[in-house]
């Protein structure tokens, strides 16, 4: 089994175009999008229409949540007062620039999705997909969140494999426990960003997960990751930003990653 998995588009059309295509090479059994489709470039209105015309089912991420509803807070934690105030020209641009039909996309987008593989032979085996965090949509799971609040968000959630994002940072975090007298493993993977890295790699990321067979989580490389990073039109859309009314700012973060 092979399920592609990407999150955090934020309008960056060239990059989900570069993405799509080389996910139909790899050719996944399944495919799944993890939110935040809108938000610091020109295009949302195409990305979410892409998505729609290739029948992914996708996540709300927090910028889609505030677009859809027409709100000016995205949910987004800026670190700076400069941070704020480009984090404000851009929501302002984003809802601008959104159309009806789009907004309405967005606004309908489910908060989780699940999907439980029912084993011959064993106990069920659940695999969450979140946009932040099963609590909330724009908690940040950075890769130094403890191994044991990890853990315990993913046993309350009932999650033995839990997918996000939000960070735009890709990891994938294995994590032992005793289950009766057996260790298994629970397996937290954040899948990075196809529009907006913040991993010092400007290329689009987006994961594969694949594993042999159903009998998952009795041994650590059950479930393996594949982080997939994908060259794209980075200069046309760095320049649509600094040909907009964006802060030239998100250009030069998708230069350099940051």
């Amino acid at each position: 089994m092979r399920i592609a998995f990407f999150s955090d588009i934020h309008a960056n059309l060239p990059a989900l175009e570069a993405v799509l295509a080389d996910i139909k090479n790899q050719a996944p059994d399944f495919v799944f999008c993890l939110g935040d489709l809108v938000g610091y470039n020109i295009w949302p209105n195409e990305v979410a229409t892409l998505i729609r015309q290739n029948g992914i089912p996708t996540l709300a991420g927090n910028y889609d949540y505030g677009i859809g509803r027409n709100s000016d807070d995205c949910g987004c934690a800026y670190k700076s007062e400069e941070e704020k105030a480009w984090g404000k020209a851009s929501i302002r641009f984003t809802n601008k620039s959104t159309t009806d039909e789009t907004r309405r996309y967005l606004r309908n987008l489910p908060r989780h999705m699940q999907l439980d593989f029912e084993l011959q032979g064993d106990s069920p085996v659940r695999m969450l997909m979140v946009h932040g965090s099963p609590r909330r949509i724009n908690e940040y799971l950075h890769i130094d969140r403890p191994e044991k609040s990890l853990r315990r968000m993913m046993s309350q959630a009932q999650a033995h494999i839990m997918l996000f994002g939000h960070t735009h940072i890709p990891y994938h975090r294995v994590l032992e426990e005793e289950s009766g007298e057996e260790i298994r493993f629970r397996h937290a993977v954040n899948i990075g960003s196809v529009g907006k890295p913040k991993d010092g790699d400007p290329r689009a990321c987006y994961a594969i997960l694949e594993w042999d067979d159903l009998r998952l989580l009795r041994a650590a490389d059950d479930v393996r990751v594949h982080f997939r990073r994908v060259q794209y039109e980075l200069e046309k859309a760095a320049k649509a930003v600094e040909e907009s009314a964006l802060p030239d700012a998100y250009a030069d973060m998708l230069r350099t990653a940051r």
